[in-house]
C-alpha cells in the first residue's frame, strides 16, 4: 500500500454500497459524495472533537422516549457523563500496512461486489474527506472532522481506512487494546465517534460490554444510522 502510494499518490479505498444488488452502487454511483462541502482535516484537533461529541452524545435529555435518565447513564458506565480522555497510544506488534491488506482481501472475500477506488490523499484518513464521503452526516456533516480523528487512530493505534460504505466505515488495526482499562478508553472514543455502534448495536448496549469486543480486535466496524 505505501509503497504504491508513495509512486502514484493515490490512496486505495475499498468501495462499499448500500445495496450492491442495484444499479446506483450508492453513494459512489449516484454522486451522493460531497468533497466541496468538507473542511480540511489539518484544521480539527481530534481530542477536543471526541470530548465534544462525548459531551453531545451523554447529554440528558428528560424528553427521550427511547431511555430514562438512569438508563442512559448506565450505557456510558462507569464513566457516566465525565469524558475519561483519550486511550493511550500502543506500539504496533506487526505491520499496519500488511494488516491493512490482509483485511482488506477477507472484505472483498465476504462482499465480492465491492469496487476499488483510487483517492488523491496523504492517507486513508484524509481520503475519506477528499472523497467526500457523508456517511455520518446524522452525527457529523464535516467529514474532516471524521478524518482527523481516523489520523489520529493511524498514529496512535497502527489503524488503516481499508473499506467505506454508504454510512459504514471499516478499518484495520495493527495495535488494538490491550486490557480491560484500554478498552474502556477506546470504547469511550468509539462511543463519541460513532454512538450507533453501541446505541444500536447487538445487545447489551453497554460501554463495557463494547469494550470487552474490541480488545485485542484486529479491525473495528463503524455504522450510522
Amino acid at each position: 500500500m505505501q509503497a504504491e502510494h508513495a509512486r502514484s499518490g493515490l490512496w486505495p479505498l475499498l468501495l462499499d454500497s448500500l445495496n450492491p444488488t442495484d444499479g446506483d452502487f450508492r453513494p459512489w454511483g449516484s454522486g451522493e459524495v460531497f468533497p466541496e462541502e468538507m473542511s480540511s482535516p489539518a484544521s480539527h484537533d481530534a481530542a477536543g472533537l471526541l470530548a465534544h461529541w462525548w459531551g453531545t452524545c451523554t447529554a440528558v435529555d428528560e424528553g427521550d422516549d427511547m431511555l430514562d435518565v438512569e438508563r442512559r447513564l448506565a450505557v456510558t458506565a462507569p464513566f457516566g457523563q465525565s469524558w475519561p480522555g483519550l486511550a493511550p497510544a500502543r506500539e504496533t506488534a506487526t505491520s499496519p500496512d500488511l494488516l491493512a491488506s490482509e483485511f482488506a482481501q477477507a472484505f472483498l472475500a465476504d462482499r465480492p461486489r465491492t469496487r476499488l477506488g483510487l483517492v488523491a490523499a496523504a492517507s486513508g484518513a484524509e481520503a475519506l474527506t477528499s472523497a467526500g464521503w457523508a456517511g455520518p452526516c446524522n452525527h457529523e456533516n464535516d467529514t474532516a472532522k471524521v478524518s482527523a480523528v481516523v489520523r489520529d487512530w493511524e498514529h496512535r493505534f497502527g489503524a488503516r481506512v481499508v473499506a467505506v460504505g454508504f454510512s459504514t466505515l471499516h478499518l484495520s488495526v495493527a495495535a488494538p487494546p490491550a486490557n480491560e482499562h484500554e478498552a474502556l478508553l477506546t470504547a469511550a472514543e468509539h462511543f463519541a465517534f460513532c454512538p450507533d455502534n453501541i446505541r444500536q448495536g447487538s445487545r447489551p448496549y453497554t460501554l463495557a460490554a463494547y469494550a470487552e469486543r474490541i480488545i485485542g480486535a484486529h479491525h473495528w466496524d463503524f455504522w450510522w444510522d
